[in-house]
């Protein structure tokens, strides 16, 4: 059982071996790296007046839409899907969508995930890790399925977690924690069914009694997991440094 408790640099190769039965994510067609620091892969870009459409991969699909001078680099990825092609999406369409929440710089993230962190006893590095995979440190992410904000919260969930407006970070984060942390409680720490709940909701973890058998559920907890190894890895070089 991997537990938060043990979510740290000791629990680094637990966490690692989660990953030998979970299928890896798909290819995407771009790398983009953001002037916030997240990375995020793509399948295609659309430009949305001033900002920009990044189609995200996976089953689920969804996009999230950024600032145009918030990309820093765009990579082609070898041996990548055939890419989205791009299409512009006129004012009309958008309109009904609240106004661009200001992106958030790291230091503020990090602020934000440790307070959340704290009050549920839920490692920071963990949430990050979610924040990453979930939207890729983008206020306005938006899911095909309608999941907003930077822990992609569905209205209802949202709503059910007293989240005002999902695409306030602190709300966001705030919600999204909170409902990390209940998972976590009913599946006994276990991290792994935690997140695949997080991701295919806990009626899907229950009926398999474990990760549920999807593509897309398998490559988001291995993805969440491997993030997390990352930066625990990160944290012991410096200290050995």
């Amino acid at each position: 059982m991997l537990t938060t408790a043990k979510l740290t640099a000791t629990g680094v190769l637990t966490a690692m071996l989660l990953l030998a039965g979970l299928t890896s994510a798909a290819q995407a067609a771009e790398h983009i790296t953001l002037r916030n620091g997240f990375e995020l892969d793509c399948v295609g870009q659309a430009a949305v007046g001033d900002r920009v459409r990044l189609y995200m991969t996976g089953e689920e699909g969804g996009y999230l839409e950024v600032a145009a001078d918030a990309i820093l680099r765009v990579e082609p990825i070898a041996d990548a899907l055939p890419p989205i092609v791009p299409v512009t999406v006129t004012h009309a369409a958008t309109a009904s969508l609240p106004a661009p929440a200001v992106e958030l710089t790291r230091a503020e993230m990090h602020e934000m995930l440790a307070h959340a962190g704290a009050a549920h006893h839920i490692d920071e590095d963990l949430l990050a890790s979610v924040v990453r995979a979930e939207s890729g440190g983008q206020v306005r992410a938006v899911s095909r399925t309608g999941a907003r904000g930077l822990m992609q919260l569905m209205p209802g969930t949202a709503s059910e977690l007293g989240v005002q407006d999902a695409f306030q970070p602190a709300q966001n984060i705030a919600g999204g924690t909170a409902y990390l942390d209940a998972l976590l409680t009913r599946y006994h720490d276990n991290a792994a069914l935690a997140l695949a709940a997080y991701n295919a909701g806990p009626a899907a973890v229950d009926r398999y009694r474990g990760v549920p058998p999807y593509r897309e559920t398998r490559a988001y907890v291995a993805r969440v997991i491997r993030e997390f190894n990352r930066r625990k890895q990160m944290e012991l070089t410096a200290r050995v440094q």
